[in-house]
């Protein structure tokens, strides 16, 4: 089996699927993105994923987790805000001044992202990034049932 982790946010637009994407929610167009991609590897064992909108909303989801690390719950609380406001830290805004990765940036002076991002992932651990990420755990539904 092979799959792929890719951030759907600045994927590229020649890529399969990125001209003929529904309109309407993120969700719909990176599910659009992802088949087109499966049906045009065309191999049952080919499972594609795109991150939505990025991988640093994993680290939206470990909100709690990186405040403790930076030892600063004003962190939590923006995260927090920005996810209800959202729907949920895989719906976070992709826009290119509100992209996950931007906000965090902004509410985080002096983020790592190579460091403290994955750290934060970490402590929530794989069923806590289940339980806020439903692409994320659609994802590995799929990966486990071909399995």
């Amino acid at each position: 089996m092979l799959t792929t982790l890719f951030d759907y946010y600045g994927f590229p637009s020649d890529a399969p699927g990125m001209a003929t994407r529904p309109a309407g929610a993120a969700t719909g167009k990176v599910e659009h993105v992802e088949q087109a991609l499966e049906a045009t590897i065309g191999d049952h064992r080919f499972v594609p994923h795109l991150v939505q909108h990025e991988l640093e909303s994993w680290v939206f989801a470990a909100g709690d987790q990186l405040a403790y690390l930076r030892d600063d719950s004003a962190v939590a609380d923006r995260i927090k805000q920005d996810c209800a406001e959202a729907g949920g830290p895989e719906l976070v805004n992709d826009d290119p001044k509100n992209a996950p990765s931007k906000r965090l940036a902004r509410y985080c002076p002096g983020y790592v992202k190579t460091l403290e991002g994955p750290l934060a992932i970490a402590d929530l651990g794989v069923e806590g990034l289940r339980a806020r990420c439903p692409h994320f755990s659609a994802w590995l539904t799929e990966l486990d049932s071909r399995t």
